[in-house]
């Protein structure tokens, strides 16, 4: 049996865990980008797939998207500041180091020559669609982007998709930049239009999921969405990311994120996300009583 390490060498190696922060950009209101130094999650990151972090010892973990990973041993995540543990990551800026990074966790995307495919995103979403939307087309396949946000201001990552798609078109609630409408809208017209498309990827808020996905049933079009469930360990035992597909609990962070649209629970899905509104509300106004974004951990 092998000998205890010493404390200081089990402090020394916690602290070679440590991700520094090399580049941040703000993209949006309250939406931010940051390129993080982890050379091996780079080495083995697929399309489709996240990490879990955590800013410090008394951090919550945060489920992130892998956005993009390169052979300099960086990762890039992009995320919106909309509770406690995404405005604590906000926050943070160059040079600093955020604690530990698991990961890539969950199944990649299952990329191949589909033939025409139609990626359809809204708001972050658009962040976890990149990637799919790049290896789809380095396969071979015919993709037609469809990316959405409330607003011109909120777009992401537009010149990034329209690089990688054979046609590309934007939706914005107010009409601000492109249709007017949703991103569902432009996909029905699309489907209208004899585009024939094999499969259509959706990922962006549950409620765009749910609608993409209820335009292509009638269709009989193969969907595929990646849930955003609450989630902990990212692992598969804790179970809190579970959700109902096919009328079967999966554990999203194990056997998805991307399931079959047509299959997932919708409402349950959006029910389960509501469950900690209140106490992310109590918390920011508790440690930030005159309003606005809390100050705690800054740096």
């Amino acid at each position: 049996m092998s000998k205890s390490k010493p404390a200081t060498q089990l402090k020394a190696e916690t602290k070679t865990n440590t991700h520094k922060i090399i580049a941040k950009q703000d993209l949006a209101s309250n939406i931010k980008q940051i390129q993080v130094l982890a050379p091996e999650i780079a080495q083995k990151a697929k399309a489709g797939q996240f990490v879990i972090l955590r800013v410090h010892e008394d951090s919550e973990r945060i489920p992130l998207t892998l956005v993009t990973w390169d052979n300099d041993g960086t990762i890039t995540l992009i995320f919106q500041e909309v509770g406690y543990s995404t405005i604590e990551l906000g926050k943070l800026t160059v040079g600093d180091e955020i604690l530990n990074i698991a990961g890539p966790l969950g199944k990649p995307s299952e990329i191949k020559n589909y033939g025409k495919v139609a990626v359809v995103c809204g708001g972050v979403g658009t962040a976890a669609a990149y990637p799919i939307a790049k290896a789809l087309k380095e396969a071979g396949s015919t993709v037609i982007s469809i990316i959405g946000a409330r607003n011109q201001q909120l777009l992401l990552l537009e010149e990034e998709m329209a690089k990688v798609s054979d046609e590309f078109f934007i939706s914005t609630d107010d009409g601000s930049k492109g249709h007017k409408g949703f991103v569902s809208d432009v996909l029905k017209t699309l489907i209208d239009k004899n585009y024939g498309f094999a499969t259509v990827y959706a990922i962006g808020p549950p409620i765009m999921m749910k609608v993409a996905s209820d335009v292509t049933r009638p269709y009989k079009i193969k969907t595929i969405v990646s849930l955003n469930p609450i989630m902990v360990d990212g692992m598969g035992m804790c179970g809190a990311c579970r959700v109902a597909v096919a009328n079967q609990t999966k554990f999203a962070c194990v056997d998805g994120p991307e399931f079959d649209a047509h299959q997932v629970d919708f409402k349950e899905l959006m029910q389960r996300l509501k469950g900690y509104v209140p106490e992310e509300k109590s918390i920011i106004q508790h440690l930030n009583p005159l309003g606005g974004k809390c100050t705690c951990h800054q740096h």
